[in-house]
């Protein structure tokens, strides 16, 4: 049986990215409903607006979900005792150290996963006792490894460093993707804009719109003083290339950046002044879908492309 699979008690291991202002509770829940794994971003969500969200996707699936957690987020502390109280069951981990939190959600009978950008944050996750590793390459939306690695790199080092059950992430959307990471050593793969993009999606639809739009080429890596995050290019990375060409200290962009930006951007729609994260793959879709439909679709692929395979 997959591990991953196995793992997470799902019957398909596609696992739903945590994105900020697109996965809340009606994606997670629409994910899990469909057969993998549904998780709810808590990086943009205050404890309280969290612990709502967890009822509402208790209360529309009975299958497995999980929540996302940034480590950086400012309330931890808080959090962590909402996932404990609500009875959460699975932990997503990313953007600090593991070796912080891992214990604590496991001694409360949590599964552990984080999300790391080399195979060097692979071996530490491993020693810290977390129960599975997200890979996840250059290519995704969002905050960034400050190595740049692709995800076709990444997954065989990856691979090569530990022998967790393994998901990759970062330029994945099709079945074929999918099927070409677990050529590599995947076991799983973790996708965000083709979930960011879907009816249940939390994002506005400005956003949706503008994202469908997109050509090869439209994003890029930007923000590498603070923390590096792949953008839609457009006016504010415009400003953002301005101030990271002459120099600009880590407090001017801070100061640039602003707070609430991709509140802005990504869930009220204000495509000028908002931070607007997205994942390079975003260019190969142009139809706004359901995520049975999403799921669908993907599972398909991948298996037409294991039986083209076998008939090679």
């Amino acid at each position: 049986m997959n591990r991953i699979c196995e793992l997470f008690d799902i019957q398909y291991p596609v696992i739903q990215g945590g994105m900020v202002w697109c996965s809340g509770w009606r994606l997670a829940s629409a994910v899990s409903n469909a057969g993998g794994l549904g998780l709810i971003g808590a990086g943009s969500m205050h404890p309280d607006v969290l612990r709502d969200h967890i009822r509402k996707c208790q209360a529309a699936t009975d299958k497995p979900f999980g929540v996302n957690v940034p480590l950086m987020y400012p309330e931890i502390d808080a959090l962590m005792n909402i996932l404990v109280e609500e009875n959460v069951k699975i932990v997503f981990t990313s953007a600090g150290n593991p070796k912080t939190w891992t214990g604590f959600l496991k001694e409360h009978g949590m599964k552990v996963a984080h999300v790391v950008s080399s195979s060097k944050f692979a071996a530490k996750c491993e020693q810290a006792g977390v129960d599975a590793i997200v890979a996840e390459g250059f290519e995704a939306g969002g905050h960034n490894g400050r190595e740049e690695t692709t995800t076709l790199c990444l997954i065989p080092a990856v691979r090569r460093a530990t022998i967790l059950p393994l998901m990759a992430a970062g330029g994945i959307g099709t079945g074929d993707a999918m099927l070409a990471t677990f050529a590599l050593g995947a076991e799983g793969v973790q996708i965000g804009t083709r979930f960011a993009l879907t009816k249940e999606s939390s994002a506005h639809e400005n956003f949706k719109n503008l994202c469908l739009n997109l050509n090869e080429g439209d994003t890029k890596l930007l923000l590498k003083k603070l923390s590096p995050t792949r953008l839609i290019k457009g006016d504010f990375t415009t400003a953002v290339e301005e101030a990271e060409a002459r120099g600009a200290s880590v407090e001017e962009m801070k100061e640039l950046l602003g707070k609430g930006r991709a509140k802005k951007g990504i869930f009220e729609g204000n495509l000028q002044e908002g931070e607007l994260e997205i994942g390079q793959v975003a260019s190969l879709f142009r139809e706004s879908q359901t995520v049975a439909e999403v799921m669908k679709e993907i599972l398909d692929d991948f298996q037409a492309g294991v039986e083209k395979l076998n008939h090679f």
